[in-house]
């Protein structure tokens, strides 16, 4: 898993409350391999018509959002059914973060194993980036995971919270495997200790 430290990138408003995972990753392509076609699975119903035709109104089809790295999003956001590929689709799009008033809890738990940052902020504060990212197309925000802070247009701080051990992992840029494999030695340790006598 790639770290995370400070992100700084184009984001994107998608002004749309209760995005369920069903439409981040529809289930048709659940059992597709892990691969270069995962970019286009995101929000696929949303993106594309029936017959693969762009839709030009749905927000990440257009410039310059259709290179945002943070989605500033509505309420509730990764609700439904436990979905990770719907982080990996999110991830392949070129997505590392998502900013909005709350999360469906499974989302939010697959987006921090998997090296995307979820920043829960007031609607307030949401609503109002919202706001300033389709007045200002091709606005920057600034994510940075160690001082936990996101920072706006205007050099606005807004403070974020990460669980500890999610954000040491984060930092680190390693999932659960990776975590246990950083103490491969102390486990062939405690393994030769305790290995069975023939």
């Amino acid at each position: 898993m790639e770290p995370f430290r400070t992100l700084t990138a184009i984001a994107a408003p998608l002004d749309l409350a209760n995005v369920d995972t069903d439409q981040i990753m529809p289930a048709r392509f659940m059992r597709r391999p892990r691969d270069e076609r995962y970019v286009a699975y995101g929000f696929h119903d949303l993106r594309f018509e029936p017959d693969g035709v762009t839709r030009k109104d749905f927000i990440l089809n257009r410039a310059p959002f259709d290179q945002a790295g943070i989605l500033v999003a509505g309420r509730n956001f990764g609700v439904g059914s436990s979905r990770e590929a719907a982080v990996y689709a999110l991830l392949a799009m070129g997505i590392r973060s998502v900013v909005a008033e709350s999360f469906g809890d499974i989302f939010f738990s697959n987006a921090l194993k998997n090296g995307l940052v979820p920043v829960r902020l007031p609607e307030t504060t949401v609503a109002g980036l919202r706001s300033t990212l389709v007045a200002h197309p091709g606005t920057t925000l600034s994510v940075d995971l160690e001082t936990q802070i996101l920072t706006a247009p205007g050099g606005a701080a807004h403070q974020f919270v990460i669980p500890g051990f999610a954000r040491d992992c984060l930092l680190r840029g390693l999932d659960e495997i990776g975590l246990t494999l950083t103490l491969e030695a102390e486990i062939a340790a405690y393994e030769a200790q305790h290995a069975p006598s023939l």
